[in-house]
């Protein structure tokens, strides 16, 4: 603990406490969405969004499948592979979600709806530890 998520589903509500007769105090529309795991209770887990909001989620609308969030000022630079001089494929507006792979040296290789290639890893929420 804490280990990284992503929503499972296009809907999913964020409660005040751990059980379905807690408030809902946010509802996520964006399934992929990567998510920090930070404790477990029964069927619940309470996550931190990238916002840095925090609150309970029920664990069969999480998956392990990794992603991770474009963060930062400005676009940020999709490149061929992970060097700063290798061919630009794309740049990638603050908000886009992806599917990650794997990360190395400072670079991470993402799956944006298709477009695919290597960002600093420092550009991700959603990479590296948690």
């Amino acid at each position: 603990m804490p280990y990284w998520a992503s929503l499972r589903s296009d809907e999913v509500n964020m409660r005040v406490g751990p059980s379905p007769d807690y408030p809902i105090d946010w509802v996520y529309r964006r399934a992929g969405l990567p998510v920090r795991v930070v404790r477990v209770n029964q069927g619940w887990r309470l996550v931190e969004d990238p916002a840095g909001t925090r609150g309970w989620v029920v664990a069969r609308l999480l998956t392990p499948d990794r992603s991770a969030i474009v963060v930062g000022e400005g676009l940020a630079e999709l490149r061929a592979e992970p060097s700063d001089t290798a061919k630009l494929l794309w740049r990638a507006e603050p908000g886009v979600v992806a599917a990650l792979g794997g990360c190395d040296g400072g670079w991470c290789r993402i799956d944006a709806a298709g477009h695919k290639g290597w960002i600093r890893s420092r550009r991700l929420w959603g990479a590296g530890e948690p």
